[in-house]
């Protein structure tokens, strides 16, 4: 069995500080830029949904009628009667 020495503990401790100092150093080198290219994609991702619906836009503007579709509207419902309503009083 082998017992534990204050210079393996010390090693380890300088082993995690540096793991952890270097982790830290390579997060502020590269997370700005990972972080730059996700926002930069969901600015692409935007763009062509914006650009989609602009296109649906003008070519009902060409066609200069309106189509309602009502399958879209809401449509009313009846309401199920479930039970009779009871009014309680309070007694003292």
């Amino acid at each position: 069995m082998q017992t534990a020495s204050f210079n393996g503990f010390i090693r380890t401790l300088f082993y995690f500080l540096a793991f952890y100092y270097i982790i830290k150093f390579l997060a502020r080198l590269f997370l700005p830029l990972l972080v730059k290219k996700v926002v930069e994609k969901a600015g692409e991702n935007f763009h062509k949904q914006q650009q989609g619906q602009d296109d649906s836009w003008k070519k009902n503007s060409n066609d200069e009628e309106v189509v309602y579709n009502a399958s879209n509207a809401k449509k009313p419902h009846k309401t199920k009667k479930v039970g009779d309503y009871v009014d309680y009083e309070e007694i003292d």
